[in-house]
């Protein structure tokens, strides 16, 4: 048997309808990780939904319940060959954010998978079940062309809190590092660049939420009576505001930039652009860090953003100078950033420039990652994406949004390569959440050439030949 053969079979399970009826199956799972009482169905998803079918392809699983009160349970499932040969560890997560139900379109059902198109709708068709079913799938085909013998050992973490900020994920690892041990992570979450493009990213930006606030008296005064002796806390606030970010999205203050952005990351981002689909924004190109890509500043730079600004009644505003306003604010940063002094950094900053009333709170963050993208496993597994799909894959150094990875790059000290199939259009965590048929099918057919070429890997000081 062949790798040709393998995705040919890959291919078989979308043609035929099985990898549909899989799907269907568990995203009928109503695994809503924010709900306090959901704990027996994240449970159900991991022992009668995914158990099974790992012991099938010959994994030992067991469940561990999470360290942390309220957090979701964990799969651990190991298919052990040899002591000698290659560990790919991979990861899914069974949870999704909240159905609202009664905010679907006509038709639609976030527990049953409604197929209209190309489109795919139901919650977790993108995040994550389709996309750890993908692989598991392919596996399975794979395998059974191997004849049993994949030429390698898989690990797998599955986790039931994602959805959550992955409560406990990190003290599993900690605990479990030895048990978990591998040669690369690979596994798939987040869009691809395009639905039209292959993507292979290395890491991800870290995020830390932060709320600005300040109250100078009780209760409000009278507009006219107290206007131009009274102290406006929304004016104070947003003058605070635009001293940390200006109006076009640039960050004022020195010790929250990044790094000059690596050559090697402008290398992979040169020529690529974020958006350009149907149901995309329009990209601001003239807002953000001057003298830098659109798709620079989404992927190799920091921002910082304003959530939510809230100063006297927004919905019935009345003639009066409010007493507080307050602002939750986040930060997305890329590697190289010192962002676990983020509060001492920002109290200096509104100190020296005349907003010592200002109080800052910094929420806990997670930190950014980024495998170098010289890295012989990158060269591996675009060389591999090619080989299957004919066409250059995209390599983002980190995606520009939030993962785990800092998990399995600092905690297990994994190079780590994520292969995502779904769309940035996907409406992931809103209403009408959907997979596209026409990349779960290629998706398909790139994981099992590269779970195939992974059999033929050899390895020298832990890295591909």
């Amino acid at each position: 048997m062949t790798r040709s053969a393998a995705i040919v079979q890959a291919t078989a399970q979308y043609d035929s309808g099985a990898f549909l009826d899989t799907l269907n199956r568990r995203v009928a799972y109503r695994t809503e990780s924010q709900e306090a009482a959901s704990g027996d169905v994240l449970n159900a998803y991991l022992a009668d939904e995914m158990t099974p079918a790992l012991a099938a392809l010959g994994f030992t699983s067991r469940i561990v319940p999470n360290p942390v009160p309220g957090g979701g349970p964990f799969l651990i499932a190991q298919r052990h060959e040899s002591d000698d040969a290659p560990t790919v560890l991979t990861y899914g997560h069974g949870d999704v954010v909240r159905g609202y139900d009664a905010q679907w379109r006509d038709g639609l059902k976030p527990w049953e998978i409604v197929v209209e198109g190309d489109r795919w709708y139901g919650r977790g068709t993108a995040d994550n079940k389709g996309q750890h079913t993908i692989n598991l799938s392919a596996l399975a085909e794979v395998l059974a062309l191997r004849g049993g013998k994949l030429g390698y050992n898989v690990k797998m973490i599955v986790e039931m809190g994602e959805e959550m900020g992955s409560p406990g994920l990190h003290a599993i690892c900690e605990q479990l590092r030895d048990e978990l041990r591998a040669d690369v992570l690979i596994a798939s979450d987040g869009p691809r660049l395009g639905a039209e493009h292959p993507t292979v990213f290395l890491g991800s930006r870290g995020l830390v939420n932060f709320k600005l606030s300040l109250k100078l008296r009780d209760g409000g005064h009278h507009s006219g009576n107290w206007g131009g002796l009274l102290r406006n806390p929304g004016v104070v606030l947003a003058n605070a505001i635009a001293s940390i970010v200006d109006g076009n999205g640039k960050i004022l203050v020195a010790g929250l930039r990044p790094p000059e952005v690596p050559a090697s990351v402008r290398r992979a981002l040169a020529g690529l652009e974020v958006g350009g689909g149907p149901n995309d924004p329009e990209v601001d190109v003239d807002y953000g860090e001057p003298g830098l890509t659109p798709t620079e500043r989404v992927i190799g730079w920091n921002n910082i953003e304003v959530l939510a600004f809230k100063t006297g009644n927004p919905e019935k505003p009345v003639n009066a100078i409010p007493p507080y306003a307050y602002a939750h604010m986040q930060m997305r940063f890329v590697v190289g950033t010192d962002w676990e002094r983020l509060g001492e950094i920002l109290r200096a900053h509104l100190d020296a420039h005349g907003f010592s009333m200002v109080d800052v709170e910094v929420e806990r963050g997670v930190m950014a990652t980024r495998l170098d993208p010289d890295d012989p496993w990158v060269r591996w597994a675009l060389a591999s994406m090619r080989e299957t799909t004919g066409k250059p894959p995209v390599l983002l150094p980190n995606l520009g949004g939030t993962l785990p990875n800092d998990v399995f790059a600092d905690v297990l000290g994994l190079p780590t390569l994520w292969v995502p199939h779904s769309y940035p259009a996907c409406s992931q965590h809103a209403p009408d959440e959907h997979l596209l048929g026409s990349v779960a099918r290629e998706a398909l057919q790139i994981m099992a050439g590269l779970f195939w070429d992974l059999g033929e890997v050899d390895l020298k000081e832990g890295k591909p030949r």
